[in-house]
């Protein structure tokens, strides 16, 4: 197996990157019912490469160009390998102190590297809708203290209760208000400007509006590097009319987060330090697998207030500033995620972390100026990152918007159809929008300019 995936790693562009089989093939491909007695691995691993693999969307091929690439670097896989093993459930300090203090430690590098304040301090979920969903169940806890005991519903001393974030923010925002029972109509949506960034003016309007019709604002979320276009919100002038109205910041980093640790990009994180909260996600764009998000908050005492519950059969004796992970969020049970970051921050070091971003972040610039350069394409919003978000406007043609979006639509499907790369796609002021993002350890410029070839390859195609 190891063989097999050292393999995989060197020579994954063997695959088609989106996956070709039919809707239920797998299912139809496999029994019905579990064997009653045991089958050898050797039958299991060739069911396994004749059924599942040709139903893999391989997010480990360099052609991988779509959504937020996630990439699994054979430390972070070999460290995958090793917690299996190991099988931690590191709930309380005493059932896994390595797992408890490790996650402490490479939290602490983490936040040196992304230039946060000490008074950060970090816990690991498994993905960036978590740690949102945390954060957000904290404030809450931070704006009404007896939440916890009394709740919500129903109590006449508590008024409607306000979030807020940017049209542009992740739709796990919009699913926390929901699952922490305020509902949707609590989630205000901030407008944003030319460059999909939430607009403070608008903010401090809103919170003045909702306060003057007996509204409480308990939240405001701002996005370094957003879903659609990685545009950045001026957390720097949002942070200020936080502090004012005495409402609790959450930074949603989860892509963006990554290139502050390259010191040209470090402004990104302009007053990120005066949040209470951040989350950032080393498997989108710091090497490592499935799945881990770090996230880090200013006022951790009253964080772990929001969650602790401790029942008398996990009651022990223990000195006062021991650590149990189980006191940090709804899950008891703990993974030994921390391994993973470890091992990827040792191997290949700040300086080669930085290295491989820089890479990334310059061939968006790259792909960028070869669309700005073509008049059959157009971008559609600025690139601070490393998603480049465009669409097809060929010149031969005169079509209006809706023709455009179809012709798009259907060149997309061309180019993701190709096997060789995987693109993925957006609305933006109305417009069906590509979107090139650029973030796997593997991508190099010969695969980007491999994908322009495509896509205006396809183009042609489609015009003929």
């Amino acid at each position: 197996m190891l063989d097999w995936t050292a393999d995989y790693l060197q020579e994954g562009e063997r695959y088609p990157v989106l996956s070709r089989v039919e809707p239920g093939w797998i299912r139809s491909s496999l029994p019905a019912a579990a064997p009653e007695r045991g089958e050898s691995m050797g039958a299991i691993l060739r069911d396994f490469e004749r059924v599942l693999v040709p139903g893999l969307t391989h997010w480990n091929q360099p052609g991988f160009l779509a959504y937020f690439a996630s990439s699994g670097s054979g430390p972070g896989v070999l460290a995958e390998f090793l917690t299996a093993a190991l099988n931690q459930q590191a709930m309380l300090w005493r059932t896994s102190p390595a797992a408890t203090e490790l996650e402490e430690v490479v939290l602490s590098w983490l936040r040196q590297l992304l230039g946060l304040p000490d008074a950060f301090e970090g816990v690991i979920y498994d993905g960036g809708s978590a740690s949102n969903f945390h954060a957000l169940a904290a404030a809450i806890a931070h704006a009404v203290p007896d939440a916890g005991t009394r709740g919500l519903i129903g109590r006449s001393d508590v008024p409607p209760l306000r979030v807020y974030a940017s049209e542009q923010a992740h739709s796990s925002i919009d699913k926390a208000v929901m699952l922490l029972g305020m509902g949707r109509q609590s989630l205000v949506k901030v407008p944003v400007d030319d460059q999909f960034r939430m607009r403070p003016a608008a903010l401090a309007s809103a919170i003045a509006a909702d306060r003057r019709a007996g509204c409480r604002p308990v939240a405001v979320v701002a996005t370094v590097g957003t879903t659609s276009t990685s545009s950045i919100d001026p957390v720097n002038a949002i942070a200020p009319i936080c502090e004012g109205e005495g409402v609790w910041l959450h930074v949603d980093a989860a892509y963006g987060g990554a290139a502050a640790i390259v010191p040209d990009y470090a402004s990104i994180f302009d007053g990120v330090g005066r949040a209470d909260s951040v989350s950032v996600n080393p498997h989108k764009w710091l090497f490592t697998p499935l799945d881990l998000s770090a996230f880090y908050c200013r006022r951790f005492g009253a964080f772990r207030h929001a969650f602790a519950l401790t029942p008398a059969y996990l009651q022990t004796d223990q000195p006062p500033d021991v650590r149990n992970l189980m006191d940090t969020g709804i899950s008891l049970g703990r993974r030994f995620r921390a391994l993973k970051l470890w091992m990827v921050m040792r191997y290949f070091g700040a300086a080669g972390l930085r290295a491989r971003i820089s890479n990334h972040l310059e061939l968006a610039k790259r792909f960028a100026a070869w669309v700005d350069h073509d008049p059959d394409f157009e971008r559609l919003a600025p690139v601070p990152l490393s998603v480049v978000c465009f669409r097809a406007v060929p010149r031969a043609r005169e079509l209006d918007a809706g023709a455009l979006d179809q012709l798009n639509s259907r060149l997309l499907a061309r180019v993701n159809a190709s096997g060789e790369v995987l693109l993925s796609h957006t609305r933006l002021n109305g417009h069906y929008t590509l979107r090139m993002a650029i973030g796997h350890i593997r991508t190099e410029e010969a695969h980007v300019r491999r994908a322009w070839q495509i896509i205006r390859a396809a183009l042609s195609g489609l015009c003929q």
